[in-house]
């Protein structure tokens, strides 16, 4: 009931900055406005590194005058702060060129209903219990094997805020959510070689979070499975992806057919819209209504309701990912994407981890990968990588020092398997994805 009640105070606020909008001349308005608060804690080798309350508020509101569109932000939420900054909106908009394609969305796309999505999970967490947490989660790992020698330090964060959005078209909305997180990174070392890796765990509901001993566990683990990596030959080979990786190739994708490089003709993807751009078997869609997911959400940063829907089915690219701007510039209609895509999954296959390392036989499983070597404009990937080297279905020896490279018309359409191995810690939901071939850059 308080939580109801603090959205219906933000409403309010949000509701006077529009009308004072309306007054200043402006002819439309939308504003959004958030209100956070939280806990973070961080230990290093059994001693606190630091401890962190924050709060934080942010107000934004953009106007238009006709076609031409001004936006200013605050902190401060003042009757005479959001005057102020209505103002600094208006006389920006006053200046600024005539744009076509700017305005509000259509109002028959705004959403109008808005169901329970189990965002809200607040964790009582004290100061002292946080330490105690993120301690039990270094120790776990410390302890893990004698070849631990140093340690990143373990972080507990606890997160929650309310946003509220509004605009003259008469949408007016907010929800509160919460986002946990317990995470470890520590070193090995074995003769001249050391390695560091990590792992953490992320939900909305605490109790959902792994245990701390068994994060410390798995960050130990694998931060030991990967001393004395050596090079490779450069070679070509299959590659498998981990699931906590795979997500990289889905964001390719996504940033591909998203309106922003679309309009702009930079994405390797112009004009695939009803193509065969992946094998049969692959499926990929949103889910936005999945009950307590991180990426759920029953409308879009601008207000235009989400929905359940295909991006590629049977293979086929069946719809782009757009905004209002993005949707108007190209002669479209928004998908309900401002702000980006919602719980986006890929269909899992019926193999599981160790049944697709003997579908890969011999060949390459990336665990980790280095650089930002995407060309969105021609599909060119070449990026820094480490994982293991497979015979057989057998993982053998740890790598480093790699680059794999290829082309991501042709990868995605060389995918032979995706895992059911899901990784849900995210907004994109895949298990590990197999590729036929690749190029890897070694020695």
């Amino acid at each position: 009931m308080q939580n109801q009640e603090q959205i219906n105070q933000l409403k309010n606020t949000v509701q006077a900055l529009l009308d004072e909008a309306r007054q200043q001349g402006a002819s439309a308005a939308e504003a959004g406005l958030s209100q956070e608060n939280g806990l973070s804690v961080s230990v290093r080798l059994g001693e606190v590194e630091t401890i962190e309350h924050h709060c934080d508020q942010g107000l934004g509101v953009t106007v238009y005058f006709g076609q031409r569109k001004g936006s200013a932000s605050t902190t401060d939420l003042s009757p005479a702060s959001i005057k102020e900054t209505v103002g600094a909106a208006c006389s920006i908009a006053r200046y600024t060129s005539e744009d076509d394609y700017a305005g509000l969305p259509e109002k028959a796309l705004l959403q109008t209903e808005f169901p329970d999505l189990d965002l809200y999970h607040p964790w009582s967490l004290r100061a002292d219990k946080a330490i105690a947490l993120a301690l039990e989660c270094e120790d776990a790992a410390r302890s893990f094997h004698a070849e631990i020698s140093n340690s990143e330090g373990a972080t507990v964060n606890t997160h929650q805020g309310i946003r509220v959005l509004g605009n003259t078209l008469g949408f007016l909305q907010g929800y509160a959510s919460t986002r946990h997180s317990l995470s470890c990174s520590v070193l090995a070392q074995r003769g001249d070689s050391m390695q560091r890796d990590y792992w953490y765990s992320v939900a909305r509901n605490a109790d959902y979070l792994e245990a701390a001993v068994e994060v410390g566990k798995k960050a130990a683990e694998r931060t030991v499975r990967r001393l004395e990596a050596h090079s490779l030959s450069t070679r070509q080979c299959p590659v498998l992806y981990s699931a906590e990786i795979a997500s990289s190739l889905l964001g390719s994708l996504i940033g591909a057919i998203s309106g922003g490089n679309l309009y702009r003709k930079s994405s390797f993807f112009l004009d695939a819209l009803d193509t065969q751009i992946f094998p049969e078997f692959i499926h990929i869609y949103e889910q936005p209504y999945l009950k307590g997911a991180l990426g759920s959400a029953a409308y879009d940063g601008e207000g235009v309701a989400t929905k359940t829907r295909d991006i590629v089915s049977d293979g086929v690219l069946r719809s782009y990912v757009l905004s209002t701007y993005s949707a108007r510039k190209l002669g479209l209609h928004s998908t309900g994407n401002a702000g980006g895509v919602h719980n986006l999954t890929i269909t899992p296959g019926q193999h599981d981890f160790q049944a697709l390392l003997k579908q890969l036989d011999t060949g390459l499983l990336v665990t980790e990968l280095m650089g930002q070597g995407v060309n969105m404009v021609t599909g060119d990937y070449s990026r820094g990588a480490a994982g293991f080297w497979v015979e057989k279905g057998v993982i053998q020896y740890p790598v480093e020092e790699i680059t794999i490279a290829g082309n991501l018309k042709a990868m995605f359409k060389q995918i032979v398997a995706v895992g059911n191995d899901v990784d849900y810690r995210g907004n994109v939901r895949t298990g590990s994805i197999l590729v036929e071939r690749m190029s890897i850059a070694g020695e």
